[in-house]
């Protein structure tokens, strides 16, 4: 009980009312902001306002606490004179001064959001810095939009009343030791509390949650602005935004060497199905069919039903990923976007239309789902699904078999690929996307399974195992469906994973991924080997391709099935540098110099031929890595993705 006695109850109390004060104010601001554009994002009833604002709350959560975190450590630090009128006083200013500041880039983004058509970011130094005339325009601004500062100074002027209506009287503590004990106990708590309420949760599955995830609550991509808030948006992308215009060549150049868009005419009379399965950590490293000409000493494979279904399908065992990251192999392969030194998906420009596979179906009439058996909206998927414009979304949620989750990721393969075959197919053409889970860190597998699958050499190897007989029990299912026959079936691995053989340690095998084309139809005539090198970015043309779609296609990929031979770019980036892979070489680049040039079969790129090529080939090869970077941070940058 003296413990207790020791206990700071008005400090924590009064901490706590001043915390909620700026939850209440930002949702004002959230208020006024969609006021200021309503023109620009529809809402169509109170409801959904009121939905997109309950959800708004994660993102005021963060960036609340980002700001806040000197003022509550102050808050509650066992330093004797908290209560005093002095120290109070400084938390006072230390408190206004910063939630002032972050609060006015919320009133600041009432008039920018017109001509940006985004919240606030950090790259708002980059078009500072090209400026001189930065004071001039926001004084123009003001004087053409008074009552955006008016509401600012009254709605500040009310916060500081309010925040002054509950005072800390002063109060020496009597018993000092439990004085400490206790304050040390709820820094302990809080700075928990802290941590979950930034990341966005408390789940291991959870990533901080980023831009993307502001559309996870949405009906139209453009509302998730409105879930959104400027003060998150700028803390979000302060220090990761690379994402700058650039001017190395004319157009004329881009559209010769690059061709950013591609136009396929292929006739087809019965549209049909398709089915993408996205394999969590599916290396090219564990499976057989891949690796048959690689010459690995003792070599073992770990997926014996993907290498049967390779023999009866299209393949190509020199495919490489675009990204990093699971979020990065969707844009990828349903966009053909790849993610550079910083991933598209997280960037402040991931919230605008998009042309991708997705849209292409939709255009022609298809029934498009995204399959998932992780809790809704992990890994900022249903976000981006929605960008991407899926008309359904399954998870763990619509599942609603708690039974089968796995205790840290998501449903396990087995049972949400059953779900997923019995699912599907209601509506036809359909097209669908299935992205697994169970081959992920921490490498378990469900218990009644244990002692079927060989452990192997690396942890990852019992897993995919796993993963493989639970395409395969999937693929037992789906044949029994209707829509079965005239269906094409892609697989592809998100990202790599533990690695185990020499051969994909290599600097670009870190990116080495399968990719099957599979139809049991004869129709689409998807069988054989093609030793040409391919990327995740490759899939969407090639399905826009086999399903007749005759409009221009905007795709930094090609159809790996088309007689049209457009230029083969392969792009993706180590975290530090862009590396492109045209013609007979690996050109690394830094966002302003080529900074390395290797034959392209050192995929371990140990010899840099930079200083030693000056043949046509290479100088040709440098402007086009030059050009393809161009292009693609002017349609990011400048929403030409559609």
């Amino acid at each position: 009980m003296k413990f207790l006695k020791g206990f700071r109850k008005q400090e924590v109390l009064a901490l706590v009312y001043r915390i909620f004060l700026a939850y209440v104010f930002y949702q004002i601001a959230r208020l006024l902001f969609w006021y200021f554009n309503k023109d620009l994002i529809k809402v169509d009833s109170v409801s959904e306002y009121l939905k997109l604002a309950y959800h708004g709350t994660a993102f005021d959560t963060t960036a609340i606490l980002y700001v806040n975190a000197l003022f509550i450590l102050l808050s509650l630090l066992p330093l004797v004179i908290n209560t005093k009128k002095g120290f109070q006083k400084v938390l006072f200013w230390i408190y206004f001064l910063t939630n002032g500041l972050a609060y006015g880039m919320n009133f600041g983004d009432f008039i920018y959001y017109k001509f940006s058509q985004s919240r606030l970011t950090s790259a708002v130094f980059q078009v500072a810095e090209h400026e001189s005339n930065v004071s001039q325009t926001l004084m123009i601004s003001v004087g053409q939009h008074p009552f955006v500062l008016i509401w600012f100074i009254v709605l500040m002027g009310l916060w500081v009343f309010l925040y002054k209506k509950i005072k800390v009287n002063e109060e020496k503590p009597v018993h000092l030791l439990p004085y400490f004990l206790s304050s040390i106990v709820t820094l302990c708590i809080t700075a928990v509390l802290v941590v979950g309420g930034i990341r966005g949760d408390f789940k291991h599955s959870t990533r901080p949650i980023n831009m993307v995830d502001a559309t996870r609550f949405v009906t139209n991509p453009l509302q998730g602005n409105l879930v959104l808030n400027s003060t998150f948006s700028f803390f979000r992308t302060l220090n990761t935004n690379n994402f700058k215009e650039v001017h190395f060549v004319d157009e004329k150049y881009i559209e010769e060497h690059v061709q950013p868009y591609k136009i396929y005419d292929r006739k087809v009379e019965n549209r049909p199905n398709i089915v993408i399965f996205i394999v969590e950590s599916f290396g090219r490293e564990y499976s057989g069919a891949f690796n048959k000409d690689k010459n690995i000493k003792d070599y073992v494979s770990y997926t014996p039903f993907m290498d049967s279904l390779a023999t009866q399908s299209l393949i190509f065992p020199n495919t490489f990923a675009n990204g990093r990251q699971s979020i990065h192999g969707m844009s990828s392969v349903l966009a053909g976007i790849p993610s550079l030194t910083d991933a598209f998906t997280g960037s402040p420009y991931s919230n605008q239309k998009i042309q991708s596979i997705v849209s292409v179906c939709n255009d022609l009439g298809y029934d498009t789902s995204f399959y998932h058996g992780a809790p809704n909206g992990s890994m900022g998927f249903l976000g981006f699904g929605n960008i991407l414009g899926f008309k359904h979304y399954f998870g763990k949620t619509e599942y609603n078999h708690d039974e089968d989750f796995d205790g840290m990721w998501a449903i396990w393969d087995e049972p949400f690929l059953q779900y997923f075959a019995k699912n599907v197919g209601r509506k036809q053409p359909f097209m669908t996307t299935v992205f697994t889970a169970s081959s992920h860190h921490p490498f378990k597998i469900p218990e009644k399974y244990q002692g079927k699958f060989k452990k192997g050499k690396i942890e990852m190897h019992e897993p995919i195992q796993y993963t493989d007989y639970a395409i395969k029990k999937y693929f037992e299912t789906a044949k029994k469906q209707p829509w079965f026959h005239n269906t094409i079936f892609v697989f592809t691995g998100d990202h790599t994973n533990q690695i185990y053989y020499p051969e994909y340690e290599k600097a670009m095998n870190r990116f080495a991924v399968p990719l099957v084309l599979y139809s049991p139809n004869p129709e689409y005539n998807l069988k054989g080997e093609n030793p040409e090198i391919a990327q995740q970015i490759d899939i969407y043309p090639t399905l826009a391709d086999l399903i007749g779609y005759n409009k221009p296609i905007r795709s930094w990929g090609r159809s790996l099935v088309s007689d049209k031979k457009y230029p083969g770019i392969v792009v993706n980036s180590d975290g530090n540098n862009e590396q492109f892979i045209i013609g007979n070489y690996i050109y690394r680049f830094d966002g302003k110099d080529i900074v390395g040039i290797y034959d392209k079969t050192d995929l371990a790129l140990e010899k840099n031929l930079i200083g030693q090529l000056k043949t046509p080939e290479v100088e040709q090869g440098k402007q086009t890595a030059k050009a393809w970077y161009q292009d693609y941070m002017d349609r990011v940058i400048n929403r030409k993705l559609k």
